[in-house]
């Protein structure tokens, strides 16, 4: 089961907080000094142009990145580290663990395992990782597909699914983890404009019932949308943040304005 120690930590505790990040893959520098904070309830997205430092980002608040200066939290409890700059590492593989298995990742090209059913490819990481009975996490794996609209792709494979159907598989695993928070990396960007309408869909019905999730995404709609706060990066700065009405409505820099009409031109 998941760990459980800091179940009681407030609300007025962030679920992330992220502060002073900085990633590089050698000399180039993705990030330069990122804060990041979501309560838990909060849908913060992350806007910005293609290589702005969004999904990188998302990796290393979810540690499949290793960064090299700065503080994440998870719930206030910060991850230790070994070494320093290039060689900074997580400290506590205990630790990595049980973050990662509370911040569940939805990737973009939806990272399904072709040799598994949609029913066995959403209750594999309970039962491998968090030692769930097997018999509960089918029962969880079935109400998530139902509640992601695809109760009847039990028995399919990947394969046999379109793109919509798939990346929906793919949020219904990360559910089925019971995260404290969901991280979507351009979760519709890989699928045509029907298709991405089922996964909106979804995510906004996540938004509704008052998840916590950090969502890097393409679309301003979406973002606008469901997001309490709304981050435009910029190589690698935040530029500027707000609520999505003002964020949207009355840009303040010239940068974002700029990249509101480009996609609006899109």
């Amino acid at each position: 089961m998941p760990d459980t120690t800091t179940d009681s930590v407030p609300d007025t505790v962030p679920v992330i907080q992220i502060r002073n990040l900085h990633k590089s893959y050698g000399a180039l520098e993705v990030l330069k000094g990122v804060d990041i904070t979501a309560h838990r309830g909060d849908v913060v997205s992350l806007i910005g142009s293609s290589g702005s430092g969004k999904s990188t980002l998302l990796r290393c608040a979810n540690l499949l990145e290793d960064s090299q200066q700065g503080e994440i939290c998870f719930k206030g409890e910060p991850v230790t580290w070994k070494g320093s700059g290039e060689h900074r590492r997580p400290s506590d593989a205990k630790q990595v663990l049980r973050i990662r298995t509370n911040l569940s990742m939805v990737f973009q090209q939806f990272n399904l395992w072709s040799h598994l059913n949609i029913l066995h490819n959403v209750m594999e990481a309970p039962v491998t990782v968090l030692r769930n009975d097997k018999a509960e996490a089918e029962q969880a794996a079935r109400q998530y597909l139902d509640k992601v609209g695809i109760g009847d792709k039990c028995d399919a494979f990947p394969a046999q699914l379109s793109g919509g159907q798939q990346q929906r598989a793919a949020i219904a695993r990360a559910l089925c983890m019971e995260p404290e928070a969901l991280l979507f990396d351009e979760p519709t960007s890989a699928l045509d404009p029907e298709l991405e309408q089922e996964v909106i869909r979804v995510i906004k019905d996540l938004a509704a019932e008052g998840r916590t999730m950090l969502i890097v995404t393409h679309d301003m709609k979406l973002a606008a949308d469901v997001s309490d706060h709304v981050v435009f990066l910029h190589q690698g700065l935040i530029e500027e943040q707000g609520p999505p009405d003002a964020l949207f409505g009355n840009p303040q820099s010239e940068r974002l304005r700029g990249f509101l009409s480009a996609t609006k031109a899109d």
